[in-house]
């Protein structure tokens, strides 16, 4: 149990880390987006690759994002039914839920993804659209979001066993923590005072 735990430990650390650095995707899209609505509006012009990069990197944030939702326990869950049952009862139908509905529905989804992105890369798809994207960038999000997805299911499943065999506290218990947001703000803000520092010098 303690190897386990410590894979565990591992994947938590890999989804944070691409968790925190996709919310950095947010701020790309909103800047992509606010600039080429003031350019349709000034100039009358507009683009079908700056369209399509939203939608990307829409599609980015959501699925590199997943993985990082499911460990801060932030998934959308029934509470009027869960709420009812004790934390014991509540590991068990997370433990019920990840082996019997989770993890066979992103195994589906990589078995059938991965075909697709193969042959997108191979024929350098691109989109049907003038001026449009290549597409298969987009498509190899799919199964590396659910890829992380698997992998964050499987500590899950290994945090619920190891609360239950007594070895960790209740890994559904609500800790006060950042939002997304604010991890967001607070990078930025970091970041702008080591610019100005760096300036000062």
């Amino acid at each position: 149990m303690t190897s386990l735990l410590k894979l565990s430990r591992l994947i938590d650390a890999i989804t944070a880390w691409v968790g925190r650095s996709a919310f950095w995707l947010v701020l790309v899209m909103t800047v992509i987006s606010a600039g080429n609505a003031s350019v349709r509006f000034v100039f009358n012009y507009s683009s079908n690759g700056l369209l399509e990069i939203q939608w990307y990197l829409f599609a980015a944030v959501f699925l590199l994002c997943a993985a990082y939702t499911l460990q801060k326990n932030e998934h959308v869950r029934i509470d009027v039914l869960s709420g009812k049952f004790s934390p014991r009862g509540q590991a068990v139908i997370d433990i019920i839920g990840t082996v019997f509905f989770l993890l066979p529905m992103v195994i589906a989804v990589l078995w059938l993804s991965l075909p697709l992105v193969a042959e997108s890369y191979k024929i350098q798809e691109y989109s049907a659209n003038a001026g449009g994207l290549i597409r298969w960038p987009v498509k190899a999000v799919l199964p590396i979001g659910f890829t992380l997805l698997a992998l964050q299911g499987i500590s899950e499943l290994i945090k619920r066993v190891a609360f239950l065999a007594g070895r960790i506290d209740d890994p559904n218990a609500k800790h006060k923590e950042p939002t997304p947001e604010e991890e967001l703000a607070a990078a930025i803000a970091a970041q702008s005072a080591a610019a100005k520092a760096k300036e000062a010098k």
